[in-house]
């Protein structure tokens, strides 16, 4: 396989290029798992949260969120808290923009170290193609005439393994990046508009 054959020819660079795109696709998975859980999740409790709602019955909507934990029940939670206390809509809308803020950091959390693996791995690929060209050029200078050009050229060209295999890793980092920070950003704007849903319903004029 092509592939095999460059990482071996690629030398000693390319095992901590292929450490951080493990690293990164293990972040990825993870992180897509999660997303896709508590969407799932988060249309769920929404579902069963509606009807209680406007029925007016908050005991019961305080049960079910209080029984689950995640982001959607978690930032609900904040408005049940000042809603049963009589307070007003702006005081209710702030307790759920507390939860959405506290909610935040979990549901982004480790993606950006997606964007800087890519980067990490572009750089790796690039310092291994320049040390291997300076090895390159050492050797060169000591050969024989006669044979300069070929072994430079073989040189060279097992430098240029390492840029190679950086890219390779990177591009989909970064593709899978992109992706899982739309995810984080629909998700984020599903809870958002849940929690607005659910002031209008809690506090009614």
């Amino acid at each position: 396989m092509e592939l095999v054959k460059l990482f071996q020819a690629g030398g000693t660079f390319m095992y901590p290029i292929l450490l951080v795109f493990a690293i990164g696709i293990i972040i990825s998975i993870e992180r897509f798992m999660y997303l896709t859980k508590t969407q799932s999740t988060t249309n769920s409790v929404w579902t069963e949260l509606v009807p209680m709602l406007k029925a007016l019955d908050f005991q019961r909507a305080v049960k079910l969120t209080s029984s689950i934990k995640t982001p959607i029940a978690n930032v609900l939670n904040y408005g049940f808290s000042r809603h049963n206390d009589n307070k007003s809509r702006e005081i209710v809308e702030a307790a759920l923009e507390e939860g959405i803020m506290d909610e935040m950091p979990q549901l982004t959390q480790r993606t950006h170290y997606l964007a800087t693996f890519a980067n990490i791995a572009t750089l790796l690929g690039l310092l291994g193609t320049i040390i291997g060209l300076i090895q390159a050029f050492t050797a060169v200078a000591q050969a024989d005439p006669a044979e300069k050009a070929d072994l430079l050229s073989a040189s060279i060209s097992v430098a240029m393994n390492t840029t190679a295999f950086g890219l390779i890793a990177a591009i989909p980092l970064l593709l899978i990046h992109s992706y899982l920070v739309t995810k984080t950003a629909r998700l984020v704007d599903n809870i958002e508009k849940s929690a607005l849903k659910a002031l209008n319903l809690m506090v009614r004029d």
